[in-house]
């Protein structure tokens, strides 16, 4: 009998908010893959300033310049945030072009979000 394995992204997709029901141990260590890949401030960046990017999408080239690291080093980072199902790519003559994937991000918030009518910290950004 074969095993249906997802992605990271696929698993949060099935998975009930935090608050609602705990998650198994299987949907645990998918989940914390895709979360590892965002807990490093360099592919948090990336995945913003693809996300935020004029028209959704950015190229290797547009992202370099914002970093003090190679172009193989972002690259790489880009790979990793593709490989967790956050970003997909689309190769054009010798660059590569990054949109972030608008339903994963979906599916990660509404993992995170607190069930309606569960007391909930009001926080802000620094």
């Amino acid at each position: 009998m074969s095993q249906l394995l997802l992605s990271p992204v696929e698993t949060v997709a099935c998975c009930s908010p935090l608050s609602r029901e705990p998650l198994s141990q299987p949907q645990a260590e998918q989940v914390a893959s895709l979360l590892k890949a965002l807990a490093d401030p360099v592919r948090l960046r990336l995945l913003s300033l693809v996300a935020s990017h004029e028209g959704g999408e950015a190229c290797v080239c547009d992202l370099n310049d914002r970093f003090d690291l190679s172009q193989p080093t972002i690259s790489h980072h880009l790979k990793v945030l593709h490989g967790v199902g956050l970003l997909d790519r689309e190769k054009r003559g010798t660059w590569v072009y990054y949109r972030a994937r608008p339903e994963a991000l979906a599916d990660l918030a509404a993992l995170i979000a607190p069930v309606a009518g569960t007391p909930s910290a009001s926080g802000r950004c620094a």
